[in-house]
C-alpha cells in the first residue's frame, strides 16, 4: 500500500479489524520510510450497482454520497456518526440485496427517508423538502402535519399497548 504522505510501498499492518458486518476489513498501517501512520480499507468488488436518475442517466451507487446526503440532513442535530454509517450501511445492503444491476434513486431515497423518520424527525423534513424538491410551504405544513399524525398514532399504540399489558397483569388502578 502506498503510504499517502511519502508515497513510500513500504509499511506494516498495526491492526485490522472487520466493520460493516464482516464485509471489509479495516487496517491501521504505518509507514516505514516517514514513520506516519494511515487507515486503509480492503472490501470485496463485486458488481457495480448502477443508480438510475430522475433524467434517466446512469452511475455508479456510491455509498458516500448516501452518507454524505445523510450528514447534511443532521447537521447540527443530536444524532450520532454511528447511527448515520450504520442507516448507509443498511441502504447499501438493501440496494445490493435485491440483486439487481440497476435500481432508481427514488428507491434509494425512500429507503434513507424512512430510516430518517425513525431516527430523527427534523433530519427527516429537511432530506424530504431537498429529496421531493419541495415549492412551497404548504408542501413543508403537509409533511409536518403528517409526521405529527404518525407520532401521535403511534403514542396512542404505545399507550394502548402499555394499558393492555397491565390489564393483563391484574394491575388496573381503576376507581
Amino acid at each position: 500500500m502506498r503510504c499517502p504522505y511519502c508515497s513510500s510501498n513500504e509499511d506494516r499492518v498495526l491492526e485490522s479489524r472487520a466493520i460493516r458486518d464482516g464485509s471489509v476489513i479495516r487496517r491501521r498501517r504505518e509507514c516505514l520510510k516517514c514513520g506516519r501512520r494511515f487507515n486503509t480499507r480492503e472490501e470485496i468488488e463485486g458488481s457495480i450497482l448502477m443508480v438510475v436518475k430522475k433524467d434517466g442517466r446512469r452511475e455508479a451507487f456510491d455509498r458516500q454520497k448516501v452518507l454524505r446526503g445523510l450528514m447534511t440532513a443532521c447537521e447540527k442535530r443530536p444524532v450520532p456518526a454511528e447511527a448515520l454509517e450504520n442507516i448507509a450501511d443498511e441502504v447499501e445492503r438493501a440496494a445490493y440485496g435485491r440483486g439487481l444491476r440497476e435500481i432508481h434513486s427514488r428507491d434509494i431515497g425512500e429507503m434513507v427517508i424512512e430510516a430518517l423518520k425513525a431516527l430523527d424527525q427534523v433530519a427527516y423534513v429537511r432530506f424530504a423538502s431537498v429529496y421531493r424538491n419541495f415549492q412551497d410551504i404548504d408542501q413543508f405544513k403537509e409533511i409536518v402535519e403528517t409526521l405529527s399524525r404518525s407520532v401521535r398514532e403511534a403514542q396512542n399504540n404505545n399507550r394502548d399497548s402499555q394499558n393492555k399489558k397491565e390489564v393483563q397483569e391484574g394491575r388496573t388502578d381503576v376507581a
